[in-house]
C-alpha cells in the first residue's frame, strides 16, 4: 500500500467521522494490519533500539501506526520511547497512533500513556494490566553508622522518586477518564487487568478495533 495515499485517506476519515467511524474504514483497517512500527516482547534496551531504527526510517508527518504487544519490562525505557515521540510531535508535527494487540501490560501501559487519548487504540481482544512499580534490590549495611544512614536515605530517595514518576504516569493515563488518581493508586497493587471495552468505557483509550 502506498503510505502517502494511505496517510491522506486516514486523515480524511478521522477528521470527517472521528475515530470510531474511521475504525470501520477498510483503508484504515489495512493500515492497522500493516503498522508502520511493530514492537513485541519485553520493553527493554533491545526494543528501544529496534524502535529507534523503525522511527528513523519513517518519512512525512504521518499519522503512523505503532503496534505493541508486551508482557511488560523497564518503565524507564517505555518513558524514553514516549519522549522520543513527544519530541517528534513538537518538532515536526508528526502524529502517531498506538495500537495495542493481545497484551499491553505494565511498561506497555506506561508507553501508551504517552499518547493522546484519542490516539490510543486497542485490538478488541487486547488486555491492559496496570500495576505499581517494583523494586528488586539487596542492600548490605556495613561500617560506620553515618555511612549506613546515608545508604538508607539514598534508597528511600530512590523509592520516593519512583513513586513520583509512577504517579505522573498514572495521571497521564487517566487525563480524560472519570477515574481519579487515588482510585488507580488503590487498584495498582493488586495488578489491575482491563479488557478493551472496559478501557474504552473508562476513557483510557480512544477506540477498540
Amino acid at each position: 500500500m502506498d503510505n502517502v495515499k494511505a496517510n491522506s485517506e486516514l486523515s480524511e476519515c478521522e477528521s470527517a467521522a472521528g475515530p470510531s467511524a474511521a475504525a470501520r474504514d477498510k483503508t484504515l483497517l489495512a493500515r492497522l494490519a500493516r503498522p508502520d512500527i511493530r514492537l513485541a516482547g519485553p520493553v527493554n534496551d533491545a526494543m528501544h533500539e529496534k524502535f529507534q531504527g523503525q522511527v528513523a526510517a519513517l518519512s512525512g508527518a504521518g499519522p503512523f501506526v505503532i503496534a505493541l504487544t508486551t508482557l511488560g519490562g523497564d518503565p524507564e525505557v517505555a518513558r524514553a520511547m514516549a519522549a522520543d515521540l513527544r519530541l517528534l510531535r513538537a518538532a515536526e508535527g508528526c502524529r502517531f497512533i498506538f495500537f495495542g494487540k493481545s497484551a499491553v501490560y505494565s511498561a506497555g501501559v506506561t508507553f501508551m500513556a504517552g499518547f493522546p487519548v484519542a490516539d490510543r487504540w486497542l485490538e478488541r481482544d487486547a488486555r491492559l494490566m496496570i500495576h505499581e512499580r517494583k523494586l528488586d534490590k539487596m542492600v548490605h549495611f556495613e561500617g560506620p553508622l553515618q555511612g549506613c544512614l546515608s545508604i538508607a536515605k539514598a534508597l528511600a530517595h530512590e523509592i520516593q522518586n519512583g513513586i513520583t514518576i509512577e504517579r505522573e504516569g498514572f495521571a497521564a493515563l487517566i487525563e480524560e477518564s472519570p477515574l481519579t488518581l487515588d482510585e488507580v493508586i488503590a487498584k495498582a497493587p493488586q495488578n489491575w487487568y482491563l479488557d478493551a471495552q472496559e478501557a474504552l468505557a473508562l476513557k483510557l483509550i480512544g477506540d477498540v478495533i
